[in-house]
């Protein structure tokens, strides 16, 4: 049924539902395979949709990092707080990434080690892009790490003016295929 779910509510809002699908696997273990689990304290993502991703970081996290996942889409947060209810440092917020760092100092951190993206950049609206980038950039410091997937490399230009290093790994097991772009400064 999660995949009715998605494509009616790529109908309903198709510039900030970013898929018609959910990520398959492939690409779900390549926007996970750079983060260290081990020592990551708090670890943000932004537009998980269904929680594809999340069901990942959930697995991998150690039990004290803190995990906060921002989904500004109502019927995908009520599905997400239901799935995740309970579990620890797990908080499901319904707000927009914009509003990364408030939440980051009610939960006591000043900064997050990575933050894990499946918004549609590429759609969404420039001002909100600029804003949700400014704030990634300013909360992930020096040493975090920005890690999102694009259908397109068509945004990365804009990336690279907020984010010194990218790597780009294409995943061809997807539908439709994608590109993992991992910034840090």
């Amino acid at each position: 049924m999660i995949p009715m779910q998605f494509i009616s509510q790529y109908v309903k809002h198709p510039r900030s539902v970013g898929a018609v699908l959910p990520s398959s696997p492939q690409l779900t273990q390549q926007m996970v395979a750079s983060i260290n689990f081990d020592i990551a304290q708090c670890i943000v993502e932004y537009g998980p949709g269904t929680g594809v991703f999340t069901d990942q970081l959930i697995q991998k996290k150690q039990e004290n990092t803190l995990l906060l996942v921002f989904e500004n889409n109502e019927k995908f947060h009520r599905i997400l707080q239901e799935k995740y209810e309970g579990i620890k440092n797990v908080h499901i917020i319904y707000d927009s990434a914009e509003h990364v760092s408030r939440y980051l100092r009610k939960y006591g951190f000043t900064n997050a080690d990575y933050i894990v993206s499946g918004l549609p950049f590429a759609s969404l609206p420039k001002e909100v892009s600029e804003q949700i980038l400014t704030e990634t950039r300013k909360v992930l410091g020096t040493e975090g790490e920005f890690i999102t997937f694009q259908y397109t490399k068509f945004k990365q230009k804009y990336f690279k003016t907020f984010f010194s290093d990218i790597e780009i790994n294409k995943v061809i097991l997807n539908m439709p295929p994608a590109f993992v772009f991992k910034c840090t400064r």
